[in-house]
């Protein structure tokens, strides 16, 4: 069937066959089918990349030592990913022990399981001790042992770039440096004895969990965070 073009040509193109378009979907398929994906089958390889982390409470004369081991999967390539695979937690203090060596296991079974893992920083963090908290150096509120064990794996996360880091900008640093010189130069405060590294008069942050508000301007301000009660 003819058809009669009134308009003048300015561009063209060719068009495709459908098993040009097929051909094209297979290859894609294929492509998406050698990448490799975090899965509890995948085999442990020779050696991983680790990381130990020092912690120390008040709670426990020994130090507690927390190492994640880390898998690379699709190395070398575009879709190269870095994702946990394994914990371990070592200390001279034999009791705790038991539950720690559980809770190890578990984490590194949810790690394994591949998905979203980052939902147990928080289920970790929600943990508290019914003897009560304490509040480790810098003036941050732990409320047990197990929370400052997901305090941990939440930032060895964000290292890897599993979660968002939201420390402040350059605009909010500012912003509180502002605030806290303006508070000490007030009160005159010297924090010379203090293990924290901020006012002793200042109170907890219920965004970070850190001793740092202030009452600056009539406002409650957060020297840590940069939470404030006025927005």
């Amino acid at each position: 069937m003819a058809i009669k073009i009134d308009k003048k040509i300015v561009d063209y193109s060719i068009g495709k066959d459908d098993t040009e378009t097929a051909d094209s979907g297979s290859k894609l398929d294929e492509t998406l089918a050698d990448i490799i994906q975090m899965h509890e089958k995948l085999e442990r390889p020779e050696v991983l990349l680790g990381s130990t982390y020092k912690v120390k409470t008040p709670l426990t004369e020994h130090a507690l030592y927390v190492t994640v081991n880390d898998i690379i999967l699709n190395q070398g390539t575009e879709h190269e990913l870095r994702r946990p695979f394994e914990v371990f937690i070592n200390s001279k203090n034999m009791d705790h022990f038991q539950w720690i060596v559980a809770l190890t296991r578990i984490i590194s079974a949810v790690f394994r399981k591949g998905g979203d893992i980052t939902f147990l920083v928080e289920e970790l963090r929600s943990v508290f001790d019914p003897r009560g908290g304490y509040f480790k150096r810098g003036g941050k509120f732990m409320p047990s042992l197990v929370a400052e064990i997901g305090d941990v794996i939440e930032f060895h996360l964000k290292t890897i770039g599993l979660i968002k880091d939201d420390s402040l900008d350059e605009h909010q640093k500012k912003f509180v440096a502002q605030k806290r010189h303006e508070f000490e130069a007030a009160e005159q405060h010297d924090n010379a004895d203090d293990d924290s590294d901020f006012p002793a008069s200042a109170q907890l942050c219920i965004k970070c969990h850190t001793k740092a508000m202030i009452q600056m301007d009539g406002c409650l301000t957060c020297l840590n965070c940069g939470e404030s009660k006025c927005g």
